[in-house]
């Protein structure tokens, strides 16, 4: 959540960010009004309470005074006063409230460096890492492949729970289960990530503090009863909300959290794109890596983070590109963000398989995480960043894809060797 003082004393750069983010300019001119109405309100119930303290003073000197009947028709006055005061008062927590939906609905403003632009068009490759392999044979994609092997089974998964779900078996369950464990190991020791296992259930303040909620409603899978439970739709929203509401002491920051969950999204609006095979799932599992970090730091740990994510596909021979987002294709609560896109050789180009965003103190608002610096001083709020390391079904996509052989086996990654019980090649 963007902070109210900051959009009020740059009203120009604000309303620039979101042209540059193609975000409509309406809720900006929303927020004049109600900003305006907020602080009329407010400096009226402040008056009015500077002339009922004033007025319990003259009350007092009156009944020194042995004055009784003025001071009684002075209680009257300061009794209207009082009543005045109250339904200022609620004007005030209905102004507050307007104001704090409004700011709840505006995005985050792009980091300087950030290209401008109108969508994924005008993002910017940063690096490039890998040689795409050549093939002296026939390609197959993932959804060939696996289904041959009897590793991938979609049809089965649909009979069971409908479209956009899929069964791994044997020796591609294997692989699942194998690319999570070394994932985690390696951030874990590696990288210096502490490892953690959330709830997969979260309510609605956990979302509304990684920003799902108000803006992406429809996107979440929603627990029909009184409990107003979601499922997550990334282990970043229990993970960041880990600390909410605390204030942190500035001598243990940074933070590092990697989480494996299983992910849920249902994909509202996406239908007809990405919907052959795993690319686009409505349950997927992931790798997520959660940092806390002090403001001055946040841009180099952002740095950092992104290399963790790429050292997993280093480490897998992956060839992969890194991408800069620009302003009219980045997320809402992100101030900058790098995707990490895998080469699929059925595709012939490079596919997202992780984001990597530094939210600055845009989250860390909405859900009151701060630190304090040494000395007492007045708490701060912190700055989160996340991203996948990674995307677990879309790396094993990757992997199926680029390590198939002409016979149409699957060499595994010299890497995941200890995670799949002796086996080197899926037959």
């Amino acid at each position: 959540m963007l902070d109210l003082n900051f959009v009020r004393e740059n009203l120009d750069s604000v309303r620039q960010a979101f042209a540059d983010r193609n975000f409509p300019a309406d809720g900006l001119d929303r927020f004049v009004e109600l900003d305006a109405e907020r602080r009329r309100v407010i400096g009226e119930a402040d008056r009015i309470n500077q002339l009922r303290n004033a007025a319990s003073k003259e009350i007092g000197g009156l009944m020194q005074s042995a004055k009784r009947d003025e001071a009684e028709a002075k209680k009257a006055e300061v009794a209207g006063l009082k009543d005045q005061q109250a339904e200022l008062e609620k004007a005030r927590d209905a102004a507050d409230a307007k104001m704090h939906d409004l700011l709840a609905g505006l995005p985050n403003i792009p980091a300087a460096d950030v290209p401008v632009g109108p969508d994924e068009t005008a993002n910017v490759e940063v690096r490039k890492w890998g040689e795409p392999r050549s093939f002296d044979f026939d390609l197959k994609d993932h959804v060939d492949l696996g289904e041959a092997l009897g590793i991938l089974d979609l049809e089965r998964a649909t009979k069971i729970a409908g479209s956009r779900f899929a069964i791994l078996n044997a020796a591609g369950a294997r692989l699942e289960r194998a690319l999570v464990n070394f994932m985690l190991d390696i951030h874990t020791t590696a990288h210096g990530y502490t490892e953690t296992l959330p709830p997969f259930l979260v309510n609605r303040t956990a979302l509304f503090g990684t920003n799902q909620l108000p803006k992406f409603e429809e996107d979440l899978f929603h627990i029909k009863d009184e409990r107003e439970f979601a499922l997550i739709p990334t282990a970043e929203v229990p993970v960041t909300n880990y600390h909410a509401g605390e204030i942190l002491e500035a001598k243990d920051l940074p933070m590092y959290y990697a989480a494996y969950t299983p992910c849920f999204r249902s994909e509202a609006g996406s239908y007809g794109r990405d919907t052959r095979g795993l690319i686009r799932q409505h349950q997927f599992e992931k790798v997520e890596l959660v940092k806390l970090s002090l403001p001055e730091d946040s841009e180099n740990e952002h740095e950092k983070l992104t290399a963790d994510a790429e050292r997993i596909l280093q480490l897998l021979g992956l060839p992969y590109r890194t991408v800069v987002l620009s302003t009219g294709d980045m997320g809402f609560g992100a101030r900058k963000t790098y995707d990490i896109e895998v080469w699929l050789p059925s595709q012939q180009t490079f596919r997202e398989i992780s984001s990597c965003s530094n939210c600055g103190d845009f989250q860390a608002r909405r859900m009151n995480l701060r630190f304090r610096r040494a000395g007492g001083a007045k708490p701060e709020y912190v700055h989160t960043l996340n991203g996948s390391g990674l995307a677990v079904g879309r790396t094993w996509i990757a992997i199926v894809e680029n390590y198939q052989q002409a016979d149409g086996t699957v060499t595994v990654p010299e890497v995941l060797l200890p995670y799949m019980n002796g086996l080197d090649r899926i037959g």
